[in-house]
């Protein structure tokens, strides 16, 4: 976990908090800023995830490594559905 998942955590929890003190309440005001922390701190999570991911790519390096071992064809049909997409989007720009 890096400092950025934990920031979208702290901001999610800290707006589950207002969002239930401004239902309790009746602040509607208090409750719409903590529906909005909690949207701000699930983007910041998912960013810190994705940074993860990108900081560390060997495991997924290692899953595509032994899936490709056990199911030749269908990484070969995978490939060649990425690649027939990849065709695709690039033919129509000139």
């Amino acid at each position: 976990m890096n400092a950025t998942t934990f920031e979208g955590d702290t901001q999610k929890l800290t707006g589950n908090v207002k969002e239930g003190v401004g239902a309790a309440l009746g602040n509607d005001s208090l409750r719409s800023e903590g529906v909005a922390d909690q949207v701000v701190g699930s983007a910041k999570q998912a960013a810190g995830v994705a940074r993860d991911a990108i900081a560390n790519p060997g495991p997924v390096v290692e899953k595509a490594k032994s899936f490709a071992k056990e199911r030749p064809y269908a990484a070969a049909a995978l490939v060649g559905v990425v690649g027939l997409a990849i065709l695709n989007t690039l033919r129509g720009k000139r």
